[in-house]
């Protein structure tokens, strides 16, 4: 199912007559050409079908359907929101706050909270009309903008499903993202984190997307993947291609060829340089006119040399700023003409108003040069259509902020601000040798050819798929309910239990500082229940000090392991410790932690009896990590051929005496109890020193994704408690008695 806003046919009604027309748009030629040609390689599916709104009545689209007026090669199935929330939801959310937004334009945004509801609205209009459709297998793959909620709506009911999204516009930087209300920002997060594999054109928007996911929703990210609510998602870069062999067969279309001609003779002696976009302030228009206004100017030998086709093609004709802005470029046209224009020439050909694709072509093929200038443009498929329409000649001039740009390295790029460059990338262009044009247009070609439209689809499907297989096996160790079943019964048999559970992140989540992770009612009286079953041991292992752990759960009936082995408590007898080190050792290392502490805003040293840690889960992430990796070089350095180690925790670097680990100290716990049931959970680095030495001994479990020697793994810290409750239950247990 391929799921867009719009669907790629609109019916209009005109009197007692039905028409149907082919809507505009890059994602309506690209999708639709992969439709029309089902064996152009990669995935192939019983059936496709198209989901998307249409501007019509319910009783017109049944009527145009009876009459067979719609394509019968393509299954397509309508979305009917009324016209007000459809207004508010496209004109009003999608395109007053998220286009500009996403595009740079911060001044012209638009934050009501009316229309952030109506897109709610919308979207799960949409989500309802795919889930009457969806049967299992189905993949269900959602395309730009105006349906980010959608992928997490459909998440919800349809936990297994696989399902895609492509964003077709930039991702903004994290600074641009941010100016959103908080609600909506998490919401259109979290609504693309609802897809399996995310979609971008280029790897600045890949990144951008990360770095807001991961500042806002506090994601956990390696490489280009995210994990969230139990799942791996996967982001990647796609740059979206273009029929590629249609604009070159092109090249042998009679009308086309006409009008190239007619073109070409019309101006005899004179370049051609072409321009063609929708009319949109993120197209740059009015810089553009400059650019080519200066190059007249600063270079009066090629006046009536020299010819700039000038097409703008209607759009969002009914909104009053495009209405203005509309006759602020014709006033600037008129202006240009006014100026340099003779008798016998021209200098700007002006025209508002749709091309047919083989008078499109014709322009394509005259250009000697194509002046393709956005301010910004996720990719651009214009500048790729042009290059493939040459045949021996044609210069491209492109905005170096396109998502194209990143591409085709090889056109004269712009910054489409700079009238100057821009006047001097035209003269350039138009003084630029054949074989170099041709060896330029030669390498954009090929690369064109290579990575097409049929290309990009089938990258992006088969990727989804083979993510589909990674996510299966990742869930491999993933603690399921059978599995957790047999667990609980082991331990209800089981006439001997001992249970070790590490604190900060496995019993309670982690908290910007550690003085804040107070255990609640609820932790308090899980672990008096746990230790109330008979003949159960229930040991707290954690890198908390002695005094912190006898505070929170000195009261309990349980056994206490601080600093990770350095003190241990029984339950009923007094600290025991195991450090041998004198402290002084502190005051060579406390002054490098408190120099990163100064470099890295939001980390703190938390000093213990035997332990120094310099946690910086509170940083900007990328400075964290980066500072951390600083750190741990200079302290490795710092503690070579001495009694001490450095522990790499859960963003956190700790120094403590070499052999005091959690592995020691649960080995202690296992001589001591000898149980031949024994549970372990943790969550950290610092965990798994315990799960290698209980590992043939324990059911060890880990929170989180991490590589681990754990046998199991639980996808985040709120499954702990609702697991250990599983254990209140247990039943058939042999011994009753604990004397």
């Amino acid at each position: 199912m391929v799921v867009s806003n719009r669907l790629p046919y609109a019916v209009e009604r005109n009197g007692a007559d039905i028409t149907v027309r082919q809507s505009s748009g890059g994602l309506v030629s690209a999708v639709k050409s992969y439709f029309e040609k089902p064996g152009a390689g990669g995935p192939q599916f019983e059936q496709k079908i198209w989901v998307g709104s249409v501007d019509t009545s319910r009783e017109d689209w049944q009527e145009a359907v009876e009459r067979g007026a719609l394509p019968a090669d393509t299954v397509i199935e309508p979305v009917f929101p009324d016209r007000e929330t459809y207004d508010q939801y496209y004109n009003g959310f999608a395109n007053g706050t998220i286009w500009p937004l996403f595009h740079y334009f911060p001044s012209i945004t638009q934050f009501r909270k009316e229309h952030f509801t109506a897109y709610e609205k919308v979207n799960a209009l949409f989500a309802e009309r795919i889930l009457e459709l969806y049967q299992p297998g189905d993949v269900i793959w959602v395309h730009d903008y105006q349906l980010m909620l959608l992928p997490q709506m459909l998440r919800e009911h349809l936990p297994d499903a696989s399902i895609g999204f492509f964003l077709h516009i930039p991702f903004p930087s994290y600074e641009l993202f941010r100016l959103l209300p908080t609600p909506w920002k998490g919401a259109l997060l979290r609504g693309l984190l609802g897809a399996d594999l995310l979609g971008f054109h280029t790897y600045d928007y890949v990144q951008h997307f990360l770095q807001s996911a991961k500042m806002i929703l506090k994601v956990e990210t390696q490489f280009n993947n995210i994990q969230y609510e139990s799942r791996m998602i996967r982001t990647d870069l796609f740059p979206i291609g273009i029929d590629y062999q249609k604009f070159r067969d092109a090249l042998l279309n009679d009308l086309a060829a006409r009008i190239s001609t007619s073109l070409e003779q019309k101006f005899m002696g004179q370049k051609i340089i072409f321009s063609v976009d929708r009319l949109d302030y993120t197209k740059g228009l009015s810089y553009r006119l400059e650019g080519f206004q200066a190059f007249l100017e600063k270079y009066p030998q090629w006046r009536e040399k020299v010819v700039f086709i000038f097409n703008i093609v209607p759009s969002r004709a009914e909104i009053r700023s495009y209405a203005d802005m509309r006759h602020r470029i014709e006033q600037q046209v008129s202006k240009i003409n006014g100026k340099f224009s003779s008798l016998h020439w021209q200098p700007l050909i002006y025209r508002y108003n749709h091309l047919d694709f083989e008078e499109l072509c014709a322009l394509y093929q005259s250009a000697d040069a194509a002046l393709i200038t956005p301010l910004r443009d996720g990719m651009n498929l214009v500048a790729k259509e042009y290059v493939a329409s040459c045949l021996d000649k044609g210069v491209l001039i492109l905005s170096e902020l396109t998502g194209a740009a990143s591409e085709m390295g090889e056109a004269v790029l712009v910054n489409p601000t700079d009238a100057e460059e821009v006047a001097e990338a035209i003269h350039t262009a138009l003084t630029m040798p054949l074989t170099e044009q041709r060896n330029r247009l030669s390498l954009m070609q090929r690369r064109l050819a290579h990575y097409d439209v049929h290309h990009w689809i089938n990258d992006f499907l088969e990727s989804l798929g083979t993510l589909k297989t990674v996510q299966e096996k990742e869930q491999a160790n993933i603690l399921d309910g059978p599995t957790t079943t047999q667990v609980v019964e082991a331990f209800a048999n089981a006439e001997k239990r001992c249970i070790l559970l590490d604190y900060d992140g496995t019993l309670a989540p982690y908290q910007k500082l550690p003085s804040l992770a107070v255990p609640g009612k609820e932790v308090l009286q899980l672990l008096r229940d746990l230790a109330a079953q008979p003949h159960t041991e229930v040991v707290i292992i954690s890198g908390r000090d002695a005094a912190t752990l006898g505070d929170w759960l000195g009261e309990l009936p349980v056994h206490m392991v601080a600093e990770h082995g350095a003190f241990i408590r029984y339950q009923g007898e007094e600290w025991q410790t195991q450090n041998t080190l004198a402290p002084e050792w502190k005051d060579q290392i406390r002054p490098l932690m408190e120099l990163f502490v100064t470099r890295c805003v939001g980390s703190f040293i938390e000093e213990k009896a035997s332990t120094l840690a310099w946690h910086y889960r509170n940083t900007h992430p990328d400075l964290g990590f980066t500072r951390s990796r600083e750190l741990r070089n200079s302290l490795l350095q710092l503690t070579a051929n001495t009694a001490l180690q450095v522990i790499d925790g859960n963003k956190v670097l700790e120094v403590r005496q070499i052999g005091i680990d959690k592995g020691t100290s649960a080995q202690r716990v296992l001589d001591r109890f000898s149980p031949d049931f024994m549970l372990c959970i943790g969550d950290d680095t610092t965990d798994e020193d315990m799960f290698r030495v209980l590992r043939d001994r324990a059911v060890t479990i880990r929170v989180g994704h991490a590589k681990t020697a754990a046998r199991y793994n639980l996808w985040a810290q709120t499954q702990v408690l609702p697991f250990l409750r599983r254990f209140l239950q247990a039943r058939n247990s042999p011994v009753t008695d604990r004397s």
